[in-house]
């Protein structure tokens, strides 16, 4: 099933006033989303940097954290009355502009490993 950005913020408005009785504030949801990304850096450490994971210690997939991380930045572009789409395009536009031939010009960028 694909999903739009735009649905996707619908979707998770319904849930919190089905299941989350009110979005949590916006300080309480950037430190959620932090917490969220720390989980997600900590898979990626050990998965695919040099950390190795503790004794006994339960891995999470990436997907599952990656879903999680994307639901609480739409709960606060929810909140703060962020369009995701059109905050998504013109920041794609904005890169697009800056950004044209600066990756190419990069020689740490070589396409050939």
């Amino acid at each position: 099933m694909e999903i739009t950005l735009k649905e996707a913020q619908q979707m998770v408005d319904q849930w919190i006033g089905q299941h989350g009785v009110r979005y949590f504030n916006e300080l309480t949801n950037l430190a959620l989303l932090v917490e969220e990304v720390g989980e997600t850096a900590r898979i990626i450490a050990r998965q695919y940097g040099e950390q190795s994971s503790k004794p006994g210690e339960e891995q999470a997939g990436l997907a599952d954290e990656f879903a999680d991380v994307l639901f609480v930045l739409i709960c606060l572009a929810n909140q703060t009355g962020i369009d995701l789409t059109e905050a998504f395009t013109r920041n794609l536009e904005k890169k697009t502009g800056r950004d044209a031939a600066r990756h190419f010009n990069n020689p740490k960028l070589s396409r050939q490993p």
